[in-house]
């Protein structure tokens, strides 16, 4: 049976899936990255799991895999296939692609985490049929990915998206990336785990226990969290005023509050615009397994190259 790998590489995990040609998921397999053991040991973990994955179709599906697409995170140069740089993973201009297809006897698709999950949430998720989307994920940090068409622009030199480093508190808390004020210091899901557990005490304290002191009604968690609602939706309507997005799509950690977060984020999004269209603001719907299958989607796009969207059974 003709199928593509598709594997998806976090900062503590990987996810893999074999994807048939009708969208169907042959086979999935997880493995730890390995972060710890080093970047160079991180790059050989991918590149086996990957030729593990393909010895597996060969076993059992009769064929090896016709392509393979891989996720991964931080810059990503799509076009030379090089993952150029990840904090979490300590790696630097490593060319990825070349190893992988090297190894696979195979074309390869890199791509970036995000844009990742992107490309699937806006083709078989929560923005199917939507020609213009914007995805934003919140959890570490924040960042974006820009449909258009069925596809995702990556920027003239992989850096579009990146809303997380919108300045929305200018001369705020400072940023990893050298500014201060940027909104994933404010709204991200690790930033609200901060000011909650400062503000009852309490060290262990994240994000999910601030959204259900919100809904219990406790008055310290609720000035927390509408500060972050307040911060996203600067973000948020500085990046719509620049893109006019027909659907904004919200996924990541931060989102599993569902209305809790939803609700003061439309009204607070709404309270703001002036002349722009108000986008339909949505949760994402294909959770953790958004990067995995926009992967196996950037395969196929290798084989059958279009905009068209490609039906993937999630």
């Amino acid at each position: 049976m003709r199928h593509v790998i598709a594997l998806d590489v976090g900062g503590t995990g990987m996810k893999a899936a074999l994807v048939a040609a009708d969208g169907s998921l042959l086979h999935r397999a997880r493995r730890a990255t390995g972060r710890e053991r080093g970047p160079d040991a991180v790059v050989g973990g991918i590149v086996d799991f990957a030729a593990e994955l393909r010895a597996y179709g060969a076993a059992h599906l009769g064929e090896e895999a016709a392509a393979a697409g891989v996720a991964v995170p931080g810059i990503v140069d799509e076009e030379r296939g090089v993952a150029a740089y990840s904090a979490n993973l300590g790696w630097r201009d490593v060319p990825l692609r070349d190893l992988l297809a090297e190894r696979l006897d195979a074309p390869v698709a890199l791509g970036h985490d995000v844009r990742a999950g992107g490309l699937a949430e806006g083709r078989i998720g929560a923005g199917r049929g939507a020609d213009r989307f914007l995805f934003v994920p919140l959890g570490t940090g924040i960042a974006g990915a820009i449909g258009i068409d069925g596809r995702v622009e990556a920027g003239a030199h992989g850096f579009a998206g990146e809303i997380g480093h919108i300045v929305v508190r200018p001369g705020g808390l400072p940023c990893p990336c050298g500014q201060r004020g940027c909104l994933e210091r404010f709204a991200s899901a690790a930033a609200v785990s901060q000011a909650w557990a400062e503000a009852c005490g309490d060290p262990e304290a994240d994000a999910a226990h601030c959204a259900e002191a919100v809904e219990s009604g406790d008055a310290r968690a609720r000035a927390v969290w509408q500060e972050a609602v307040d911060a996203l939706a600067d973000g948020l309507v500085t990046a719509l005023t620049l893109l006019d997005p027909r659907t904004l799509i919200v996924g990541g950690g931060l989102a599993e509050a569902g209305e809790t977060l939803f609700a003061p984020l439309r009204e607070a999004v709404r309270r703001r615009v002036t002349f722009q269209k108000l986008p339909s603001i949505v949760p994402a719907a294909l959770g953790d397994t958004a990067g995995c299958l926009g992967a196996g989607l950037l395969a196929w796009d290798l084989l059958t190259p279009s905009t068209t969207p490609r039906k993937v059974a999630v």
